[in-house]
């Protein structure tokens, strides 16, 4: 087991057990995760990420909210997705076309000569392209197919591909009809306007370029949107995928730290004033407010019911031009936190609460690349 932490600068690794012989049960990761986080001070921790993989996992999350109550509990949001993203690519729509275009790309790998041959009509590029799961290296594959379509149609169709001896085996004729099918094509299109949005998702949450919780729950919603258009708002077509979305991020890529997010990031909110009348956004803040000022009635009610309407409606800074330009767009110079750092002087406390809140990760695969570095220092090599 290995633990990492996260701020505003970036991951840094910060502990290992070597426990290949430990049973772990629930009770077993509370206590190695506690130690950690009293190491480190519970005054400087937020949440807890983990990929919550097991049983073993939630018992531990339970143990923790217990003695730190405080302190909140999350799900991986790269590992949420990509559950999310293989649960969507099993739908019968999309398993046929996954599982034609798989077969194509190892028939054409398993032999020298269609493999020169691909390679040939490609200009030496690659059809196959790896990911960093089973689930990134399909979608990144049938990108690659679309982009060599025609490559590939001139390739099936030619002299060279009819003498080749394997091209008139089963697999041969397969991959043959496979490439010249337009119902093949249609399929990979489909997919790709279904996947890209999530995938797009995936490499927010999945990259260290800025923090993520500020962004999952709108680009998320966002994505949903995009899938809608790509069935062309027919609800018969869209819902089951959307119903897969909504299922796996449940409890997941819900809790009030994602919607407290969404509810601070003026990205979003200058854009949309409905957010407020969600009520498990609302539910979400106060729970924040709850959580980040325990037993103080008075600064509870101060923040929730004065600093925060000021932000709604954009009382003193908030409301200047600069201010509203400066959210307008969500591009590599915005920074949420910084954004609160200029404007919301005016309310000290929902300031600090937003600043700690945005400047926050949504998973632990910063941590699973820090180990892997560790792990190359330290582990003999044999």
């Amino acid at each position: 087991m290995n633990l990492c932490v996260n701020c505003k600068e970036g991951t840094t690794f910060l502990s290992s057990r070597e426990d290949s012989d430990e049973a772990h049960t629930g009770k077993y990761i509370f206590e190695y995760v506690d130690k950690c986080i009293e190491d480190v001070g519970p005054q400087n921790v937020i949440q807890v990420v983990t990929d919550n993989a097991s049983n073993n996992m939630a018992a531990a999350a339970a143990l923790l909210k217990e003695k730190r109550p405080n302190i909140f509990w999350t799900s991986c949001a790269a590992h949420t997705l990509n559950l999310m993203l293989e649960a969507i690519g099993k739908q019968p729509k999309f398993k046929g076309v996954i599982e034609k275009a798989k077969a194509f790309t190892i028939f054409i790998y398993a032999h020298h000569k269609t493999l020169a041959l691909m390679r040939k009509f490609t200009k030496k590029r690659d059809i196959v392209r790896p990911g960093v799961t089973r689930f990134a290296t399909s979608f990144l594959t049938l990108q690659s197919l679309v982009e060599k379509k025609e490559k590939l149609r001139t390739m099936v169709t030619s002299d060279a591909w009819g003498e080749c001896k394997h091209s008139k085996s089963a697999k041969g004729k397969a991959a043959y009809s496979t490439v010249l099918s337009m119902s093949f094509w249609n399929g990979v299109t489909l997919c790709l306007k279904v996947f890209a949005p999530l995938v797009q998702v995936l490499r927010l949450v999945d990259g260290d370029r800025k923090p993520s919780m500020v962004f999952l729950y709108g680009e998320l919603k966002q994505a949903k949107e995009e899938i809608k258009v790509a069935y062309k708002n027919v609800e018969a077509n869209y819902r089951p995928i959307l119903d897969i979305i909504d299922a796996k991020a449940q409890d997941r890529l819900d809790s009030p730290l994602h919607l407290a997010a969404y509810l601070l990031n003026p990205y979003y909110f200058f854009k949309d004033h409905n957010i407020e009348d969600d009520s498990m956004v609302m539910d979400a803040f106060i729970a924040c407010v709850e959580m980040f000022f325990p037993n103080d009635f008075q600064l509870q009610n101060l923040v929730s019911n004065v600093e925060l309407l000021k932000y709604k409606e954009k009382v003193g800074s908030f409301g200047k031009d600069v201010a509203i330009a400066g959210c307008a767009h969500n591009d590599d110079n915005y920074n949420p936190g910084g954004w609160w750092s200029n404007y919301g002087n005016g309310v000290p406390n929902l300031k600090r609460m937003a600043r700690r809140i945005l400047s926050l990760t949504v998973s632990s695969s910063g941590c699973e690349r820090n180990w892997s570095t560790f792990e190359g220092i330290h582990t003999k090599k044999r």
